[in-house]
């Protein structure tokens, strides 16, 4: 097989060894990197695939490490009236009845239009709890992106998944779509979960050798509600019925307390940082610099319909804990940046988040030869790190590779067809809403 050869453009590629090159090349043999380095160096080989990228920076796949198929645009859930509600009454009344009732082939389609969207936005990668994990998983493989996909385990009354359902989406789904998805185990969060449930599905996840996916610590009212219910705290419990662990991504963490937060760094466990949705449900601000100081692993994600994107995300993360703080020191754009990449990655144990000989080939090329990067000094690491991450969005992105492969080339989705998805999503909406 021929390999691809990207070469022309500045490449970021947050290795620590040669983290930039400002006339680089990245040459791709299969689904991995063979190698990255300055362009003058690189090594042709006879029918090689040349790809142009002059005017564009070459950075790895953005890993979101947080996510969950849209519908909340869809269903009206945050309309003027909707978006005072709060969280707890949200989902409770209305979204838990209403995904429990989702069809197959309604989840596909909306799923088929969230990941071409999120590859749009240089998402290489998402870590999505949802319900119809199957049917989620045929759509990951038809836009081609990596996915690792969780169920919504919760208690019955909430009509969503059970731990079977979600043992049976790992036999079903589990290394499939020519290895893009992985199953994983997600807990919706302790108000609709128990003490057996976290036992159960720590139990289900060690034996299968699947990662655990679970929104802890988020609001107020879940801590409130485990200590009335539990006498402990949401991570508390988790931490002393052997729940946490290097296997575990806790989304949120808005409200961990000192004690949680040590739990969470004992564990090994990882923490996807949502800074956005977070503030948009008025959840709090998470102590994102304890987190740091506490060593422990923490990634981004963009959540639900409260942002797709993930540079936006970046802002988020380092702006509002620098006014948190005060300080403008406490947190760095570039730090930020590889919350987006290297630390989701890590979280997911994928070979992704840099660019570097024997990773996947996950990396996307954003245009800058536009007006808002004409300041940019293109050969030097520092300016385009810093443009990057304080002043490109989602709409920058103009192709994204997943696994040697171009799924987005100059703009254009490859594998799918956007307009069948536009139409097959607003029927199939139509069909749930007439049900709800």
């Amino acid at each position: 097989m021929a390999r691809t050869v990207i070469k022309g453009g500045a490449v970021l590629t947050l290795d620590p060894s040669a983290p930039f090159h400002a006339d680089g090349a990245v040459v791709i043999d299969g689904d991995r990197i063979a190698w990255t380095g300055p362009a003058s160096e690189l090594v042709p080989e006879p029918g090689d695939r040349i790809v142009d990228a002059s005017r564009k920076v070459v950075m790895p796949g953005l890993v979101n490490l947080h996510y969950h198929v849209d519908l909340g645009r869809a269903t009206g859930e945050f309309t003027a009236e909707s978006d005072r509600r709060p969280m707890w009454d949200t989902l409770f009344d209305d979204w838990y009845p209403f995904i429990g009732q989702l069809r197959p082939d309604e989840v596909y389609w909306a799923s088929m239009a969230c990941y071409a969207e999120a590859i749009r936005f240089g998402n290489t990668s998402v870590n999505d709890m949802y319900v119809q994990t199957e049917a989620r998983a045929r759509a990951a493989g038809g836009v081609g992106i990596r996915a690792t996909l969780s169920n919504e385990i919760a208690t019955p009354e909430t009509g969503i998944d059970t731990i079977q359902d979600n043992i049976d989406a790992f036999k079903a789904a589990h290394g499939t779509q020519n290895g893009l998805v992985k199953v994983a185990f997600g807990i919706e969060w302790l108000p609709c979960a128990s003490d057996a449930i976290l036992s159960d599905v720590r139990a289900a996840a060690t034996e299968l050798g699947a990662g655990i996916h679970i929104h802890l610590n988020e609001a107020m009212s879940e801590v409130e509600n485990s200590l009335a219910r539990f006498g402990k705290r949401p991570t508390e419990l988790a931490y002393e019925l052997g729940f946490l662990g290097p296997d575990v991504v806790a989304a949120h963490c808005v409200h961990l307390d000192d004690r949680e937060i040590q739990m969470v760094a004992e564990t090994g466990a990882h923490i996807s940082h949502n800074p956005a949705s977070n503030s948009f449900l008025g959840n709090g601000v998470a102590r994102m610099n304890d987190f740091r100081a506490a060593g422990i692993n923490v990634g981004m994600g963009t959540d639900a319909s409260f942002m797709q994107d993930m540079f936006e995300a970046m802002r988020w993360s380092t702006y509002l804990h620098r006014a948190t703080a005060a300080d403008i020191s406490v947190r760095s754009s570039y730090e930020a940046l590889e919350m987006a990449t290297v630390n989701g990655s890590k979280a997911l144990g994928q070979d992704t988040g840099t660019l570097a000989a024997g990773m996947l080939a996950d990396l996307i090329l954003l245009d800058v030869d536009q007006m808002k990067f004409a300041m940019m000094d293109a050969t030097d690491f520092g300016s385009v790190a810093s443009f990057v991450t304080n002043h490109a969005n989602g709409n920058d992105v103009a192709s994204t590779m997943v696994a040697g492969e171009f799924v987005m080339l100059n703009g254009e989705l490859t594998r799918v067809d956007e307009h069948e998805i536009k139409a097959n999503l607003r029927s199939s909406m139509a069909a749930a809403f007439s049900r709800a």
